[in-house]
């Protein structure tokens, strides 16, 4: 695999009027443009600066436990005021504890643990009620403003309370949502609990956690933001990487897949998303979220792959980089695959420029599909784009909702704000003629944060599509 690699190393194109350029596979191709550089040796060169590398973004290794505490006592108290709620209850336990117990210093909870916030003015006031024993760990951690501990086997949800009908809050935050999955970690049994030693006025005022848990999670701090610009840099380094391996006619899907998942071995990261199904390589018909196939690459194809990373434990990555496979003897992508690559590409662009403060996600997604109306497009099912962080699918506003015609609705209303990241699509999608449901669809995903008064990439967007030459013998171009 490797002398094939040297022999067929993936290059990029440009056009510059009526005339092609191309480039080194570089990420910013910052070698002049008439400068000629053997593909054997750029390949060998690469690989071996990546092969070597130290563990990704050192800067996030050990760095949540102080960057949590930071977010309860600075972005807490401005969430429970935009949310509207006085008081949020998490109860956290052990094997299936609370999807958000990580957020809150809940992550070893042995025996029911509840971790209380009450806003007060412009602060919040954090308190841990736990079993005895556990309460130790939480005191040595810190991340909460008061430890109370209790003998085992106490009740927990009557402490819990006692202490709200004292602080006589408006409205109680509690994990239990129909929409959201992080938001509905409280189970039916803990509810039934907790209710029951609430006083009837107290059940009145509680309310689904679920935009607390938007407007807290989707806002990253700027060290956080900083810990995502390099994990984003370097997975679209290792989606190009990955390319470089692919000889048409030979590779497949599925070994793609399989050299990105050895790098990030390699690498001590993790995982973006489900390990199955991260990442997805595809160079045939959309197959939406999937495992990679193995299907056998060829002259002709758009291999599209959609990759993320975790670093620090926490903190995920979502990003697509496309591939066109020449023809033999080809030297460029016909005028058909270009063309469908820069609709692509602007679809993208149209949505960065639709994110900006106060903007709804519903209004970026009705922008990019507007264009993709404009440029005859088939239409795509799911949204433009969505908020990436803690999970690649994270809390947040929805960029999406304008493809089914009706009002916008849930998420789709939430308004973009400074802080908040997200992973974006430009779609083009057109009929495979494999089956008439079949589609092929390029979908130029890149990851972007929200500023004060736009939004910029995390990293360079892809500009051009990378290109993988092929063989003599390889089979006859598949249509574009």
């Amino acid at each position: 695999m490797r002398s094939a690699r040297a022999r067929h190393g993936a290059w990029v194109v440009a056009r510059r009027g009526h005339e092609t350029i191309r480039a080194p596979p570089t990420r910013r191709n910052v070698l002049p443009m008439t400068t000629r550089v053997r593909p054997v040796l750029l390949s060998a060169l690469l690989f071996a600066s990546f092969a070597h590398a130290a563990p990704a973004v050192p800067a996030a290794e050990g760095a949540w436990p102080r960057v949590r505490k930071e977010r309860i006592q600075k972005l807490l108290p401005q969430a429970m005021a935009r949310a509207g709620v006085d008081a949020w209850v998490v109860l956290c336990r052990e094997n299936d504890n609370d999807p958000l117990a990580a957020h809150v210093g809940g992550e070893n909870a042995g025996g029911t643990a509840a971790f209380l916030f009450l806003r007060e003015g412009n602060s919040v006031r954090s308190t841990a009620l736990s079993p005895e024993g556990e309460a130790t760990a939480l005191r040595d951690m810190a991340v909460v403003d008061e430890v109370v501990a209790f003998e085992r086997g106490a009740d927990v949800h009557a402490l819990v309370a006692a202490r709200l009908a004292k602080a006589k809050p408006a409205k109680v935050a509690i994990n239990s949502s129909e929409r959201m999955s992080i938001a509905d970690g409280l189970s039916a049994t803990q509810r039934a609990k907790l209710e029951a030693a609430l006083s009837p006025a107290l059940r009145k005022k509680l309310v689904s956690s679920e935009d607390l848990v938007s407007e807290w999670l989707s806002v990253k701090t700027p060290e956080e933001v900083d810990i995502m610009r390099k994990a984003a840099d370097i997975t679209a380094k290792l989606e190009e990487e990955a390319y470089r391996t692919v000889v048409p006619g030979k590779t497949r899907d599925s070994d793609v897949a399989r050299f990105l998942k050895k790098r990030i071995a390699e690498l001590g990261v993790g995982d973006g998303w489900q390990p199955d199904q991260n990442p997805n390589v595809n160079s045939g018909p959309t197959r939406g979220h999937s495992n990679a196939t193995d299907r056998v690459i060829q002259p002709g194809d758009f291999i599209q792959t959609d990759f993320g990373i975790r670093v620090g434990g926490t903190w995920v990555t979502d990003i697509q980089r496309f591939a066109y496979v020449l023809a033999p003897g080809e030297k460029q992508p016909p005028a058909e695959a270009l063309a469908k690559w820069e609709k692509s590409k602007k679809g993208s662009r149209i949505a960065l420029a639709a994110m900006k403060p106060g903007v709804r996600g519903y209004d970026v997604d009705k922008a990019q599909r507007d264009w993709m109306r404009e440029a005859g497009s088939e239409p795509v099912m799911w949204g433009t784009g969505h908020p990436v962080g803690y999970w690649a699918h994270d809390a947040g506003p929805a960029l999406s909702g304008a493809a089914s015609g009706k009002p916008p609705a849930g998420s789709a209303l939430r308004k973009l704000q400074p802080g908040q990241v997200f992973a974006f699509d430009g779609f083009y999608a057109w009929k495979d003629g494999s089956s008439p449901d079949a589609l092929r669809i390029l979908s130029v995903e890149e990851m972007a944060v929200v500023t004060e008064t736009g939004a910029e990439y995390l990293n360079p967007p892809q500009e051009q599509l990378i290109l993988i030459p092929s063989p003599a013998t390889a089979a006859a171009p598949a249509k574009p």
